[in-house]
């Protein structure tokens, strides 16, 4: 992944040895074994249950000379910038050594965004430092104004008045720089809950260090780093052969984030993509866009090249490893001074893994859809709403505060040109690797009671693969008031379907007074609840990729009799005739393949009759 943001990747030299094919395809997944080692272990021992039960953290290895090596199931917007946080860590400190570690959130210096903190650990062989083992999470609190560390109203970083650590030493010798974690504890609103979490990420990246020494033990550290090299290089043949295999073209793009108070007409996304077969490159240009605004919603440079990567990683074989080596055939063009690009400090990126992150993603995935049928996905939900609100009260039966960041909903996944959206894909920055909270454990964790939790039938995009539903979610407080703030986006323009495929639905979330009275609230709020009110929302549905009528008849059946869509639906959306058959008090839907075929035949704006 090249850029101008200072992210260029070299293909390394090759040394003297050479490792032999099956060892490098041990040695491979042993690095993606470790890494999952590190996200076990970070959420067995996390505190919060964002990370402990929604699994908001990513884990990586990163090699000496700054690239990605692995990154297993991590979250691509934490993940795909750890190689500028490491680099920052490298030119920061000339004296690293064994038993170091650093706490690095600087957006400004390769992190996604302040919220997600990360703890950065050197690991050495023989003296010389070969990897640093990366794990981030997203930590429940990062001081500032508002509960959670994310301010939308933040005009600059000043205004943020969060606690940034630019690759600041925590442990020096594996002892605790004490003066650190104190100044932390004390800037935040739940000290322990913040500390347990940095000492769950210390230990998922102490067990990487041990784990990768082991390795190293084992086979030599020569070998280890030339498995390494000869592993991205490996990566690379990869991407270029499937970059080979998309249509060459340019192509553009046009999209837009939905109105937030910051900017009330909404943020205008342009994207220009070239794909080069010949030589195995794909140019993704985003420097026509609109300059850093006085809000926080300016994306930081690793979440934007995260975005372009995911985007890309939609059209190419999901084998190719998500590593440094298949970045290099991605070049990426950014502007400095670019909402998305390079912040000119002191611009806010508070909310960068989302704001206008999210919409980048369905940009680009998306776009490839104009090289021909076959190709790109259609747009994926991305409303955060009343499904992913951050909630703060007071707890009667613990007689404590609490808080948390409150991932409850769902958003339809896009649909694709093989297979239907994706039922649990939260938002596109998480593609499905948030986990949704259980409603069990949200109730007896908090003192909250969930009113319904359902699937919304009909609400993904319809197409020859119809885009994912939403659900609808209702929850408030048992004894106390809550507080309930988020923002909102797709309450305007959905996730877009592609090639013929139908939009996904809108997001809207509503206030339910104590009488049953529905309040739509705004793009961005915060409410107090009282007991008995609850909030009420769904999220958005996913594009549709192709013609509906193109869809299988049998596949739209079993819609109807699952009751992903409505059986209105099956007729006037899809083409496709059903007949219900009732036998005393029970009934079945029957497929009239004689009279779908003739209604499908019907010119357009003809009656179906």
């Amino acid at each position: 992944m090249q850029s101008t943001a200072g992210a260029t990747h070299q293909t390394t030299t090759p040394k003297a040895i050479r490792i032999d094919p099956v060892l490098l395809s041990v040695l491979s997944n042993r690095f993606e074994a470790i890494v999952r080692e590190m996200s076990h272990t970070l959420q067995k021992a996390a505190y919060s249950t964002l990370i402990s039960v929604s699994r908001d953290f990513s884990c990586a290895i990163v090699t000496a000379d700054q690239q990605l090596l692995a990154s297993a199931e991590g979250l691509p917007v934490q993940n795909y910038g750890a190689d500028i946080q490491t680099r920052s860590m490298c030119d920061l400190h000339a004296d690293l050594a064994p038993g170091d570690a650093f706490l690095h959130n600087d957006p400004y210096l390769g992190n996604s965004h302040v919220p997600d903190l990360g703890v950065l650990v050197p690991v050495f062989a023989g003296g010389r430092h070969l990897f640093t083992a990366v794990a981030k999470g997203h930590v429940v609190d990062s001081g500032g104004p508002y509960p959670g560390g994310e301010s939308l109203d933040a005009k600059d970083v000043y205004a943020e008045g969060t606690l940034v650590f630019p690759a600041v030493r925590v442990e020096r010798d594996y002892q605790e720089i004490e003066d650190i974690t104190r100044m932390a504890r004390g800037h935040v609103r739940f000290p322990d809950l913040w500390y347990g979490d940095y000492r769950a990420m210390l230990g998922a990246a102490r067990t990487a260090e041990r784990r990768l020494g082991e390795l190293v033990d084992k086979y030599g550290a020569e070998v280890i780093e030339q498995a390494a090299t000869e592993w991205l290089d490996y990566s690379e043949r990869m991407m270029v052969n499937e970059v080979r295999k998309i249509p060459a073209g340019r192509i553009s793009a046009d999209g837009r984030q939905d109105p937030l108070p910051p900017a009330p007409d909404g943020i205008p996304l342009h994207v220009e993509i070239s794909v080069d077969p010949v030589d195995g490159y794909i140019d993704v240009d985003l420097r026509d866009n609109i300059d850093c605004v006085p809000a926080a919603i300016n994306a930081s440079v690793a979440a934007t090249l995260a975005a372009v990567m995911q985007g890309v990683f939609s059209v190419v074989d999901p084998g190719v490893p998500h590593n440094a080596g298949s970045f290099r055939r991605v070049r990426v063009q950014l502007r400095e001074n670019c909402i998305v690009g390079i912040p000119r400090f002191p611009a806010s990126c508070s909310l960068s893994t989302s704001v206008p992150t999210n919409r980048v993603i369905n940009l680009v995935q998306s776009a490839f859809a104009q090289l021909g049928e076959g190709w790109g996905v259609a747009e994926g939900g991305g409303d955060l709403g009343a499904s992913y609100p951050e909630i703060t009260g007071h707890d009667p039966r613990r007689g404590t505060d609490y808080q948390a960041f409150f991932p409850v909903g769902n958003n339809g996944g896009p649909a694709s040109p093989h297979a239907d959206g994706w039922l649990t894909y939260s938002i596109p920055c998480i593609a499905g690797l948030l986990y949704r909270n259980s409603v069990e454990i949200d109730e007896r964790r908090f003192p909250v009671h969930y009113q319904m939790l359902r699937i919304t039938a009909g609400s993904g995009g319809a197409g020859r693969f119809r885009g994912a539903p939403t659900v609808e979610v209702g929850f408030g407080p048992r004894a106390e008031p809550m507080n309930v703030a988020s923002f909102s986006d797709c309450y305007e323009t959905p996730a877009r379907g592609v090639r013929g495929g139908a939009d996904g639905s809108r997001a809207a979330s509503y206030r339910v007074t104590a009488a049953g009275d529905r309040e739509a609230l705004p793009a961005s709020f915060s409410i107090d609840l009282a007991p008995g009110e609850y909030v009420l929302g769904h999220a958005a549905g996913g594009g549709g990729y192709g013609n509906p009528f193109e869809r299988d008849p049998q596949a739209v059946l079993e819609d109807v009799e699952e009751r992903w869509i409505p059986f209105e639906d099956a007729r006037e959306v899809y083409g496709v005739v059903l007949r219900r058959q009732e036998t005393g008090d029970q009934y079945a839907y029957v497929l009239d393949r004689e009279a779908t075929a003739q209604l499908r035949e019907r010119p357009a704006g003809v009656s179906a009759g």
